[in-house]
């Protein structure tokens, strides 16, 4: 089962894609949506919705992914849940650049003072971060710095920051959805 985490473009087509592209590796992929405006709603809510898929699952080695925003959820959420997370050009500090697009962004640093202190640290080794050069929104060199001494790194020399495409890393994933 892979669960699939939107960005804050929540009506993107693009996410219809992701989860066609997604399904090559496991035919089982699940589209869990969130309000993208309310951070600690979200955070409630994704962590019951994502319990809820795991627990109507049999898989023993469950993924969850996102892209933008939808990775920061990811790489959270899956760290709280026990599963393997992959994050596509991940959005670190929503409550730095989302100012103006959501309710209340401090909720994001509510949230982090909340989680498991060096959560990354604890999370090394089940997290696969891929990381678009062509990123318009963010400079992913900061997201790079941030996440490389805790994840394997990849970059994509194709996409933009929504990564329409996946296909090129479905090898990889499948790889470490499998480990």
């Amino acid at each position: 089962m892979i669960i699939y985490l939107h960005g804050f473009d929540a009506t993107s087509s693009g996410n219809h894609e992701k989860v066609l592209q997604l399904q090559y590796i496991d035919d089982d992929v699940r589209f869990v949506h969130y309000s993208t405006v309310h951070p600690r709603h979200d955070m409630s809510h994704l962590l019951k919705e994502v319990k809820k898929q795991l627990d109507m699952s049999a898989d023993p080695k469950p993924l969850i992914c996102g892209v933008g925003l939808g990775a920061y959820w990811s790489e959270r959420i899956g760290f709280l849940c026990g599963i393997r997370q992959v994050l596509f050009n991940p959005n670190l500090h929503p409550e730095e650049n989302m100012q103006g697009k959501i309710e209340r962004p401090e909720e994001y640093n509510d949230i982090a003072t909340k989680c498991v202190t060096e959560f990354r640290k604890k999370n090394s080794g089940n997290c696969l971060c891929i990381l678009s050069v062509q990123d318009e929104v963010r400079d992913n060199r900061d997201t790079e710095r941030e996440l490389k001494n805790y994840y394997d790194i990849v970059w994509d020399e194709r996409e933009t920051h929504k990564f329409k495409n996946l296909s090129r890393h479905l090898q990889r994933m499948k790889a470490f959805k499998d480990a």
